[in-house]
C-alpha cells in the first residue's frame, strides 16, 4: 500500500540537501572515507557491498543492501524518508548495471491532485542473486524474486518471478532460467 508524504517540508528538504552533498562528494572522490559516510546513512549495508561513483539517493535511512552486491555507476535509489515506513531492500550477491533506477517514490496521476505535489512511496524488494542490466528502471511496489535477470533498458512495473529472465517496456517474462 502506497503511503503519502510531503517532501517539500523544510526538514525533508534540508535532509535531502545534506545527503545529496554526500553523494556528490562520493561521485567526485569515491574514496573509502566518502564511501563510509554514504554507507552509514543506510538502514543496513554490508561491508563488502561495492559502489561505483555516481550513486544518488534522497534519504538512505530505509535502504538495506545485502552482502557482495555490486552497484555500477550512476545508480539512483529514489527512496522515501523514515517516516513513510517504506523501504528499498536489496538482497545479497546482486549485480546492478550502470544507470539503474530504483524508484520507490511517485506522484498523483490526475492533473488537479498532482498540483499539490504529494509524494507516494511503496516498498521495492529485490531478492538474492538478481542481475539488473544497464538502464533498468524499477517502479514502486515491485518485488523481484531470487535468481532473476532483468534485461538492459527494461522498465519493471510488476513483480518478477524467481529464476526468470524478463525484458522490455514494460518488462515481461522471456523465459525461465
Amino acid at each position: 500500500m502506497k503511503i503519502r508524504f510531503n517532501s517539500l517540508t523544510s526538514e525533508l528538504r534540508l535532509k535531502r540537501k545534506a545527503v545529496h552533498e554526500l553523494c556528490r562528494q562520493f561521485s567526485r572522490s569515491p574514496s573509502k572515507g566518502n564511501l563510509k559516510r554514504i554507507k552509514v546513512l543506510f538502514q543496513s549495508c554490508s561491508d563488502d557491498v561495492f559502489f561505483e561513483a555516481g550513486l544518488h539517493f534522497d534519504y538512505g535511512e530505509h535502504i538495506s543492501i545485502g552482502a557482495r552486491t555490486f552497484i555500477n555507476s550512476n545508480c539512483t535509489l529514489l527512496d522515501a524518508p523514515r517516516e513513510s515506513g517504506k523501504k528499498i531492500t536489496i538482497g545479497e550477491d546482486c549485480l546492478f548495471g550502470p544507470n539503474v533506477q530504483i524508484l520507490a517514490v511517485s506522484h498523483d496521476m490526475q492533473p488537479t491532485p498532482r498540483l499539490a505535489k504529494h509524494n507516494y512511496a511503496d516498498d521495492i524488494i529485490i531478492g538474492n542473486n538478481v542481475w539488473l542490466g544497464g538502464g533498468v528502471i524499477i517502479l514502486a511496489g515491485v518485488i523481484i524474486a531470487d535468481n532473476s535477470v532483468v534485461g538492459a533498458g527494461s522498465v519493471v512495473t510488476k513483480n518478477i518471478e524467481a529464476d526468470s529472465f524478463y525484458a522490455g517496456n514494460p518488462a515481461s517474462k522471456i523465459r525461465d532460467l
